[in-house]
């Protein structure tokens, strides 16, 4: 195995936890719909969202067109900032690895499918996110996992080939092309860190579990 020398993560239920179950209550409230009705509508062009084939004032619209209803902008706006709650949770083992790794100097990256808006209220709402040496949001590039060319981007933002980086993501597709173009990866369970543990001791990277701080200045 080549060295890893860069650890680039995703950021939905990797160092988030699943959907907020309040912050979707919400949501259903603002829209008026019915759970299944709004539920199909969310995914339905959620990957266009991601991809920014659609944008937040794009992308709302399709949602509500596709239950049959429509959204005023207050609807939109109040639906914009329930939908940055909902993925707001903090996965905080795998957040705090990830900074005692910033802490030794390991370079670290995220690399995540997300829209505009979702990108502008997470970062505006938690700090940390500037700690990491890049980040790769696929509205940004119009490109999104697993096409290939968006873990080109990754490592090129993290000035790290693609063979000395380790990839986390908790889909399957997601890690199948991180190996396609050379990257290490591990398919991350959010009911289980202590698995994702047990399998950087398995790959020889067991290492970077004890990362040590670099000394701070005088």
């Amino acid at each position: 195995m080549n060295p890893i020398q860069a650890v680039l993560f995703d950021y939905g239920q990797v160092l988030s936890t699943p959907p907020d179950p309040a912050a979707w209550l919400r949501m259903l409230s603002i829209s008026g719909l019915p759970e299944a009705a709004f539920h199909a509508a969310y995914w339905a062009y959620r990957h266009d969202y991601d991809r920014d084939t659609l944008n937040a004032s794009t992308y709302w619209p399709k949602v509500a067109t596709n239950a049959g209803t429509t959204f005023t902008q207050q609807q939109i706006v109040e639906l914009i900032e329930a939908d940055v709650d909902l993925w707001s949770g903090l996965n905080q083992p795998m957040l705090q690895w990830a900074q005692s790794l910033q802490r030794a100097g390991v370079r670290t990256g995220i690399l995540s499918n997300i829209g505009d808006a979702m990108t502008a209220g997470l970062t505006a709402k938690f700090a940390w996110f500037s700690a990491f040496d890049h980040c790769t949001w696929s509205y940004a590039l119009k490109l999104a996992k697993p096409e290939p060319e968006i873990y080109f981007c990754a490592a090129e933002g993290l000035k790290t080939a693609p063979e000395n980086i380790l990839f986390i993501d908790d889909k399957a597709e997601n890690i199948e092309a991180a190996h396609s173009v050379g990257m290490e990866g591990i398919q991350y369970n959010l009911a289980d860190h202590a698995a994702f543990e047990q399998q950087l001791e398995s790959l020889g990277l067991g290492y970077l579990l004890r990362p040590t701080p670099l000394p701070t200045g005088t």
